[in-house]
């Protein structure tokens, strides 16, 4: 098999679409012959939850600060990395969204849908801003 390697780095502005300027690559992805569409589908999810919980949780909607994404593709993986700027979070204290308490909130769902989809996934939580690492296998 041919290897195959691509690495792409975004900045985005902190904005309420920034999902929208990373999907162009992502679809791009799509059309490799060895992403199949279950993985797709979970990497666009997990990837949206991801941009979306550095727009309004990290960053807090703030226009000074950025984010940073970078698709790694290989062979048999795509990691994703998603970068804020905001003060960080305590993993341990993000709510089960299948909890009784919490099923009817309208957000809370984004850590868990990541973990979920994802094949692999790490924080790195500091005061200065968050960043995760989604592995996908293909």
């Amino acid at each position: 098999m041919k290897e195959y390697t691509k690495t792409i780095e975004l900045r985005l502005e902190t904005e309420r679409n920034a999902m929208k300027k990373v999907e162009p690559y992502l679809f791009d992805l799509k059309q490799k012959p060895n992403v199949k569409d279950d993985v797709f589908y979970n990497l666009l999810i997990a990837v949206s939850e991801a941009v979306n919980n550095a727009v309004f949780h990290g960053n807090k909607l703030d226009k000074t600060k950025q984010i940073y994404v970078k698709i790694e593709v290989e062979n048999r993986h795509i990691d994703i990395i998603v970068t804020d700027e905001g003060k960080g979070f305590d993993i341990n204290n993000v709510g089960d969204p299948r909890e009784p308490e919490n099923l009817l909130k309208s957000h809370g769902r984004g850590v868990f849908l990541i973990n979920e989809l994802s094949d692999k996934v790490s924080y790195k939580i500091e005061s200065s801003g968050v960043t995760v690492l989604m592995t996908f296998f293909v």
